[in-house]
């Protein structure tokens, strides 16, 4: 797969728009004469959406706000001795790319996620890349949920010949700095490829994964309806639970199959459930170190002490507490972000948030007072490194001020 992947990168990095709509052509069967989203297809778009799923994604932006807003950095002066201060400043990153799938379901809900955040951070241009559908036009909804959160130019592209196109700009798609976004194994092939050294990406992310951490307190129904929300993503996609009731469990597999019989996705949901497991284990101990083994990206805790449950959770993306907290919340409008690390990653990486589309500077001021006190340390780890000229900078300092 890596080599199909690299050769699709290199030709989007040799021909540029030309390959970009080669490759619309070839994966997504359109013909398309240009790759920008005009600014009449998106005022058209936005009229084909209801006012209700307008008030719904006004609604979700506003949560996804407030959330994220509330992670701004404060930098603070420190005076690390007399005399040395230092401090830190946050920057937005200036170009952004955002990657949002079309595929078998329109993720309108992602751009809000990655572009709001982008908003608040600061970044100057925010790129956002959808693949069209085969009349080559974009869903109306992403074009509403972009123009709202602020993204500054749509292209209609999608797969590896996106990822490509963003990472080293084309006639028409500009270069960024940072890729977001998730996608199939293919664009996570991409991004992980084009991170080598050309441009940064947020995570690691594979399909999407949920876990459910029951005991016999849980209502079936909604661990049932919990795993097949998860399932409806794509064949790939795994649903897990994990409980220490044998009966919650049993009922859990017979309300699955009958919720099953009523989504119109149930043939994604059926392949994905293939992927699936039902876990029953002794005890909550047990269960607990399954769960921090697996980290999962979605952890829903439907127990009787979910707090207590929760507080001992180390590895997860996300997690829901209670009955009443879907993943779907999450996924919407709720306001927690819901890019988020698959496949094990949540042991090492955080899902997107406002730093993911910052950078920290770090600052100092030294004066002579501080010169002074800290001088002689410097000199002599500089000295038992043998880098002499790191010494020298600090000698010939100490020097005009011991003349003063």
């Amino acid at each position: 797969m890596f080599d199909t992947v690299r050769l699709i990168i290199d030709k989007v990095k040799a021909e540029g728009d030309k390959a970009v709509l080669e490759y619309e052509a070839t994966f997504d069967k359109v013909n398309l004469s240009v790759l920008s989203v005009s600014e009449e297809e998106i005022l058209a778009g936005e009229s084909q959406i209801s006012e209700q799923l307008k008030t719904a994604i006004i609604l979700a932006k506003k949560n996804i706000e407030l959330f994220h807003a509330a992670q701004q950095f404060v930098g603070k002066k420190i005076e690390t001795m007399p005399g040395v201060t230092c401090w830190q400043k946050a920057v937005g990153i200036e170009k952004v790319g955002l990657y949002i799938p079309g595929g078998t379901a329109p993720l309108f809900s992602t751009v809000l996620m990655l572009a709001v955040p982008a908003k608040i951070a600061g970044c100057k241009e925010i790129v956002l890349c959808t693949p069209p559908a085969k009349d080559g036009s974009i869903h109306p909804a992403i074009l509403f949920a972009a123009r709202l959160a602020g993204v500054n130019k749509i292209f209609k592209a999608g797969g590896v010949q996106a990822i490509a196109a963003m990472a080293y700009g084309t006639e028409s798609i500009p270069k960024v700095y940072k890729i977001f976004g998730p996608g199939n194994q293919y664009v996570t092939a991409a991004k992980q490829l084009v991170s080598l050294r050309d441009v940064a990406i947020d995570m690691p992310a594979g399909p999407s994964e949920v876990e459910v951490l029951a005991d016999a307190s849980a209502n079936p129904v909604f661990v049932a309806a919990d795993l097949l929300s998860q399932a409806e993503h794509g064949s790939d996609s795994q649903a897990v639970l994990v409980t220490t009731s044998e009966k919650l469990m049993e009922a859990v597999q017979i309300e699955v199959e009958r919720q099953l019989m009523e989504l119109p996705r149930k043939d994604i949901a059926s392949q994905a459930l293939e992927n699936s497991k039902l876990i029953l284990v002794k005890d909550m101990e047990e269960a607990l170190d399954l769960t921090n083994e697996y980290a999962p990206e979605h952890l829903i805790i439907e127990t009787e002490n979910y707090q207590e449950v929760a507080e001992r959770i180390i590895n997860a993306g996300s997690v829901f507490l209670g009955s009443l907290s879907p993943e779907s919340a999450g996924d919407y409008a709720s306001g927690t972000n819901h890019t988020l690390p698959t496949n094990g990653y949540a042991k090492a990486y955080s899902g997107v948030s406002l730093d993911s589309f910052i950078r920290k500077i770090t600052f100092q001021e030294i004066t002579s007072e501080g010169m002074k006190t800290i001088g002689p340390a410097i000199e002599e780890m500089a000295a038992n490194e043998q880098l002499d000229g790191h010494k020298n900078a600090v000698t010939v300092r100490l020097q005009m001020i011991n003349k003063q």
